[in-house]
């Protein structure tokens, strides 16, 4: 049986499990350079003070049958692009594997589409992170295309993946 998911803004005492969840060089690995390696709880409260008064919310806690398992987020574009949305996600190691990150990518766009009026919704991820690509798959985004080398992570060049969701169709 699949858990149950809800999204709700960032509290400073979540503060210790984003610390323990976020200091994996797995998640990290497919992350952007802004979430670092090793993640410390002073990260972890810098992070939370820094969103947390944002009105309209726009980074969640994920909670999973009344845990918090990892943290998402929304953020509307401007000038010509203003009515699109990019969402990111990323959960615990020990919740993968069972439907949350589908869950709540469905949630935040849900959010994305109702509450902040988005027409288009989408993701990049990075090619090596093919269950990040199934996530956004199961969840109705369709992949768009590649921009090839287009990240440089640890060294390396990487593939972006890009995939989308409109409002309607």
């Amino acid at each position: 049986m699949s858990p149950t998911v809800s999204l709700r803004p960032l509290q400073i005492t979540d503060a210790e499990a984003i610390a323990r969840m976020g200091n994996n060089p797995l998640i990290a690995g497919f992350m952007r350079d802004v979430f670092p390696h090793p993640y410390t709880l002073e990260n972890a409260i810098a992070f939370i003070n820094n969103v947390k008064d944002t009105t309209p919310t726009r980074v969640f806690a994920i909670v999973a049958n009344g845990e918090h398992v990892g943290c998402c987020g929304i953020f509307p574009k401007d000038d010509v692009y203003r009515m699109n949305a990019e969402v990111g996600y990323w959960l615990g190691q020990e919740y993968w594997g069972k439907g949350i990150a589908t869950q709540a990518t469905k949630l935040l766009a849900e959010y994305g589409f109702d509450t902040l009026g988005m027409n288009r919704i989408y993701a990049s991820v990075f090619a090596p992170n093919k269950a990040s690509g199934r996530v956004l798959e199961k969840a109705g985004f369709v992949y768009e295309g590649t921009q090839r080398q287009s990240v440089y992570k640890n060294g390396e060049y990487l593939d972006e993946l890009f995939y989308s969701l409109l409002r309607k169709g």
